[in-house]
C-alpha cells in the first residue's frame, strides 16, 4: 500500500501543480476584472480561496490522478491478468483481491487528499502571483482576505471529496484492470475506460457532495 501511495504521489504531483497553478492565475485575472467594476478588488482573495478549496483543486487534482495513477493501475493489473500472474497468485492460495486490489484502492484514498493539499497551495499561489505581481494588488491585503469566507469546514469538505474521488478512481481502475480480457487490446480498453468512467462518476458524485456539504451552509 505504501509503495502504491508513494508511486501515485510521485507520478501525479508535477502534473497536478502544473495544471492547478495556472488555473489559479486565471481565476485571479478574470475575477479582478469583475471586482474592479464594483471597486471591490480586495475581495479577490476570498473568491480565489473559496473557488480553489471547494471545487477547483479537488476536481482538477483528481482528474489528473485518474489520468495518471488510475490508468497505471488498470494497465498493471490488466497486464498481470493477461500474463496469468493473477491466476498464479490465486493458485498459491493468495486472494487476488486482497493482495492486488485493496492496497491500490487504499493508496488512492490516502494519496488524493495529500495531492489536494499541494494543489490547493499551488492554486492559491497562482492567484497571488497574478494579483500581486502582475496586477499590482496589495500582497498583505490579499493574504489577510484569504480566510474571510473560508472556514475549517471547507478544508474538511475538500478532504472528504478527494477521499471519495480517490475511492472511485481506485475501484474503477482496479475493476477494469482485474477483469481485463482480450489480450493487449483489452489492456488498452481497460486504461481508456478507467479514465472515462472515473471522471464521469466522480463528476456526478461531486455534484451531490457539493450539494450536501455546501448547500446546507450557503
Amino acid at each position: 500500500m505504501i509503495m502504491q501511495m508513494d508511486a501515485t504521489i510521485r507520478r501525479c504531483i508535477f502534473p497536478v501543480l502544473a495544471v492547478v497553478f495556472p488555473f489559479g492565475m486565471v481565476i485571479a485575472l478574470q475575477g479582478l476584472e469583475v471586482f474592479k467594476l464594483f471597486g471591490a478588488e480586495r475581495m479577490l482573495a476570498s473568491l480565489a480561496s473559496v473557488a480553489v478549496i471547494r471545487e477547483l483543486s479537488p476536481v482538477l487534482a483528481c482528474i489528473l490522478v485518474a489520468a495518471q495513477a488510475g490508468s497505471a493501475n488498470a494497465a498493471e493489473l490488466g497486464a498481470m491478468r493477461i500474463e496469468e500472474e493473477i491466476d498464479a497468485t490465486e493458485v498459491m492460495a493468495v486472494d487476488g483481491i486482497s493482495f492486488h486490489v485493496v492496497p491500490r484502492v487504499i493508496a488512492l484514498v490516502i494519496a488524493c487528499p495529500i495531492l489536494n493539499v499541494l494543489a490547493t497551495s499551488g492554486g492559491l499561489a497562482g492567484s497571488f502571483v497574478t494579483a500581486v505581481y502582475f496586477k499590482g494588488e496589495n500582497g498583505a491585503i490579499f493574504i489577510s482576505e484569504l480566510g474571510t469566507y473560508t472556514t475549517f469546514f471547507d478544508f474538511g469538505a475538500s478532504f472528504l471529496k478527494t477521499a471519495v474521488f480517490g475511492l472511485i478512481i481506485g475501484l474503477v481502475s482496479c475493476f477494469a484492470g482485474y477483469y481485463t480480457q482480450g489480450g493487449a487490446a483489452g489492456v488498452g480498453r481497460a486504461v481508456n475506460n478507467t479514465v472515462v468512467y472515473s471522471v464521469l462518476t466522480f463528476f456526478v458524485a461531486n455534484y451531490f457532495l457539493t450539494s450536501a456539504l455546501f448547500g446546507a451552509v450557503s
